[in-house]
């Protein structure tokens, strides 16, 4: 009787810290979701209606939100995973400096798919337990 105590015990320790984790991973993202939108919408505007100046703070912005990030997702996600993101971020910021709009409009959707990519490996469901 002891031992099944212990046992649901654990299960459930488990199952409760893989909830927990799974809503930080899920906040984490959609933070930088959000500012990826913002950022590709002011990117989208034509040529001459591009406020350079905003568009350079905002990719900061991301930048930043995902330092912050960075460290407490490495516990869960594998670095390989993070390091693709932060790589195609750096591009990312890359074109933002040279105002190559279009070739970091490219960057910015490749970030998003990385990210739903880990948002979906990394979620607990059916498809990625068997």
């Amino acid at each position: 009787m002891k031992e099944s105590v212990i046992c649901i015990s654990i299960v459930i320790c488990i199952i409760f810290g893989n909830y927990k984790i799974q809503n930080y991973i899920e906040q984490s993202i959609n933070t930088i979701f959000e500012e990826l939108k913002e950022l590709k919408e002011e990117m989208l505007k034509e040529n001459k209606d591009i406020d350079d100046e905003k568009v350079k703070e905002q990719a900061e912005q991301v930048w930043k939100k995902w330092e912050n990030r960075h460290d407490k997702l490495a516990y869960f996600i594998e670095h390989n995973e993070l390091e693709k993101v932060e790589t195609s971020l750096i591009e990312l910021q890359s074109y933002i400096d040279t105002k190559e709009y279009n070739d970091s409009i490219s960057q910015l959707d490749k970030a998003v798919f990385l990210l739903n990519h880990i948002q979906d490996k990394y979620a607990l469901n059916l498809e990625n337990i068997f």
